[in-house]
């Protein structure tokens, strides 16, 4: 990547090498980070560690797909998934 590019990561984890990304921000090869995901989730203290004073970089609780329409739609999708349950159940 550019210098200057800043990394977006809000779909899967383990597809960044975060030490590899922490050494990247301390040593001005990128120009910023942000993660909603991480290879170990919840992001335990002992691998959040290597985050510790990194420059440039935002991380979030995989948090970036609770908006109020994902919410609504899960909800349908859940709702719709036990009616079809329980009409099986009946027969």
């Amino acid at each position: 990547m550019k210098p200057k590019a800043i990394l977006i990561n809000t779909a899967r984890g383990g597809i960044i090498d975060e030490k590899a990304l922490a050494a990247a921000l301390r040593d001005g090869r990128l120009g910023g980070a942000a993660l909603d995901v991480f290879e170990d989730e919840p992001l335990p203290a002992e691998s959040g560690a290597i985050f510790d004073g990194v420059p440039n970089l935002v991380l979030t609780p995989h948090i970036a797909g609770v908006t109020q329409e994902a919410n609504v739609r899960v909800s349908a999708v859940t709702i719709e998934n036990v009616r079809q349950e329980l009409a099986h159940a009946r027969t």
